[in-house]
């Protein structure tokens, strides 16, 4: 080598060894008794123990370059695998361009830069605010900022109703979240209120303030589900929650006296309608009432004349079997009709001695009225005689 030369160098031809002096190197061995080790020789030996690690001799230094390569791809496609969690979908993008998704668990790509791998949250749930947006004050106490551009919706029956509302939604299709939209958040935001305006817009607003409120979350998470489909967003709506439905603050005086006069129809219409209800089925039941008196009536007169003409048939039977008695029977009969709710004076035109008159009503109305002032054991209440009539004994 150039630095190991006989004689003294530059420092001296003498007994000196280097710039140490001649009592040898600082632990080196350097110096003209012991030289450095050759470069060219710690690299053959180097070689020789690579060889015995390899059965079958030694190796070139073109075999040991190979060896090297082969362990470098070796390490390069054991990159390739991949592991995704339960709560990741796998993307896979060969040469940046996106080809499929894996489920959760252990997967392999050809490794970079050929192919990568996203793994987005598919189960975390995502937030949106419509008409409202959450600030914080800077003393831990939260505030709320009206964003009327969004709340401020038309109603079916034309009335202007001020709405905030919410919206979670989670990743459906990473692959199509990742390459399909831009900004998708943005675009469940635009889409959300685009679906709530068309609800509400054929929806009445007492309807919308009272008991369609779960009606309209319903529709609504429909409509938005269809139209992020249509944009093939890839995106899962869990639920809308509507959180504010008031009438707009300038007008909500006004509309709470149209709200409580139309309280006061509604009570009115239906205190109508239940007295309705009352008077007609009355009317109805005193008409079938009669209907049906008048089918009693009927059918007892027919009854009757038909009992009639058949007595009057039997009679007649009668006569012809048997005039004569038949006659003395009918005459007794009349007469017995006749004489029974008449005044009756009896009349003996053999009596000596005494007024041939006899009053019988008189003496019967008489009769009863004793009984009646009797006492409760049947003794007499008087004890004056009870005067004969003026017609004395019979």
């Amino acid at each position: 080598m150039a630095w190991n030369q006989q004689g003294g160098g530059p420092w001296g031809s003498g007994g000196g060894g280097g710039p140490w002096g001649s009592g040898g190197g600082r632990g080196n061995g350097s110096g003209p008794g012991n030289p450095p080790p050759d470069l060219e020789d710690v690299l053959r030996r180097g070689q020789e123990r690579l060889s015995r690690l390899f059965p079958g001799g030694g190796m070139g230094g073109g075999k040991s370059l190979a060896l090297i390569i082969m362990l470098g791809i070796a390490v390069w496609l054991v990159t390739g695998f991949y592991r995704v969690g339960t709560d990741e979908q796998g993307v896979v993008l060969r040469l940046g361009r996106f080809t499929h998704t894996t489920p959760p668990g252990l997967h392999y790509h050809l490794p970079y830069p050929i192919e990568e791998v996203l793994l987005p949250k598919v189960t975390r749930e995502n937030r949106v605010e419509l008409g409202f947006r959450g600030l914080s004050d800077g003393r831990g106490r939260a505030a709320v900022r009206d964003v009327l551009e969004e709340s401020l919706m038309l109603t079916g029956d034309e009335n202007i109703i001020d709405i905030d509302f919410s919206v979670v939604w989670v990743i459906k299709d990473a692959g199509a979240y990742l390459f399909n939209l831009r900004d998708p958040a943005g675009a469940v935001t635009w889409a959300a209120e685009s679906a709530m305006r068309e609800v509400i817009g054929q929806t009445r607003i007492q309807v919308a303030l009272t008991e369609g409120r779960q009606a309209i979350e319903d529709k609504t998470k429909e409509a938005l589900q269809s139209l992020l489909d249509d944009y093939k967003a890839g995106i899962q709506i869990r639920r809308v929650q509507l959180l504010k439905v008031d009438p707009p603050s300038q007008v909500v005086d006004a509309f709470n006296d149209v709200q409580r006069s139309r309280a006061d129809r509604e009570r009115l219409s239906n205190e109508a309608e239940a007295y309705r209800n009352a008077i007609i089925p009355e009317a109805r039941g005193q008409a079938e009432r009669l209907v049906q008196e008048a089918e009693a009536y009927k059918e007892e007169i027919v009854n009757r004349a038909q009992g009639d003409a058949a007595r009057f048939t039997s009679v007649y039977q009668a006569y012809k079997a048997s005039p004569d008695v038949t006659a003395r029977r009918l005459y007794l009969e009349t007469m017995e009709d006749v004489l029974t709710n008449s005044t009756k004076i009896l009349l003996d035109k053999n009596a000596a001695g005494v007024v041939p008159y006899l009053p019988l009503p008189e003496v019967q109305n008489r009769a009863q009225a004793s009984t009646s002032r009797q006492g409760p054991l049947g003794a007499p209440a008087s004890a004056a005689p009870a005067s004969p009539g003026p017609g004395g004994s019979r």
